[in-house]
């Protein structure tokens, strides 16, 4: 039982889960919600991630284990695909249940982004337009922080348009350690198109224009902290990328790529946040 309870932690994709949870209750303080109001938020949105999450690992299932993916616990055993199925499941359905508690069109706006990753999921992931979801579901999810708020406030169109740039960013970075493996399983999304070095000029620019519109959207002039957040977009994903060619030349699978996303978007929000130009 402990095994499997591990096992469907780590197949929840435990550190996007946790990093997106967390910006969305940065985000949930920014714009002024309640003690309440953050944890229904950031009840729904981690729902959202594990149903995602899980989902993710019970498709890949047999392209995980033709690759030998033994970072993937249903590969090695540890979490059973039923399981996996038994775990995704009540987690969608949850999602928007919880949004419910905000409002319908943030429950609507929720509903949006799971359903969009789950199309990523199956069937978008090995199609051209592989980066519409990820543009799709992080544009979502400012935009159901904002209208989860008491009235149901129109979320700022820059901040929408910055989470969706970011999505599309991350979707680059997410993919470029699984290139191989999904070639040899048919995968052929945008990234796989564009081939390492497209895809990592792609991350990098959609990165840096997330963070420009989070700096230049709010009215007003760019604070320092916001000048700050522009020189992390292009200073950590450098680092990630860097980190990512020495872990290649040891045998390691590149992830820091990814993560340097996540370290951005933690920047980007709490910068925001702090700054009190959100809404």
């Amino acid at each position: 039982m402990s095994m499997s309870v591990l096992g469907l932690v780590r197949a929840s994709h435990p550190e996007p889960a946790a990093a997106v949870t967390v910006v969305a209750a940065l985000l949930a303080r920014g714009v002024g919600h309640d003690p309440a109001g953050i944890t229904a938020v950031a009840l729904t949105v981690l729902a959202s991630q594990l149903a995602v999450g899980w989902s993710n690992d019970l498709i890949d299932a047999d392209r995980d284990a033709t690759v030998g993916r033994t970072d993937k616990p249903v590969t090695t055993g540890a979490v059973s695909r039923r399981a996996l199925a038994r775990a995704a499941v009540p987690a969608a359905v949850a999602t928007p249940l919880l949004a419910l508690a905000t409002g319908p069109a943030a429950a609507l706006c929720a509903t949006l982004g799971l359903v969009s990753a789950l199309l990523y999921n199956w069937p978008l992931k090995s199609t051209p337009v592989s980066v519409l979801p990820y543009a799709v579901s992080f544009g979502a999810l400012p935009a159901f922080v904002v209208l989860a708020l008491p009235g149901a406030p129109a979320p700022p169109v820059w901040l929408v348009a910055a989470a969706a740039l970011l999505g599309a960013g991350a979707h680059f970075a997410n993919v470029l350690p699984d290139l191989a493996d999904d070639a040899r399983t048919g995968v052929r999304g945008l990234p796989h198109r564009l081939g390492p070095g497209g895809s990592r000029a792609a991350a990098a620019g959609l990165l840096l224009a997330a963070t420009v519109a989070l700096v230049l959207g709010p009215p007003g002039p760019p604070s320092w902290a916001g000048l700050s957040a522009v020189a992390a977009a292009v200073g950590v994903p450098a680092v990630g990328w860097y980190a990512g060619r020495t872990a290649a030349g040891a045998g390691v699978r590149q992830v820091a790529a990814f993560r340097a996303v996540l370290v951005v978007a933690l920047i980007d929000v709490a910068l925001l946040v702090a700054s009190g130009r959100v809404v």
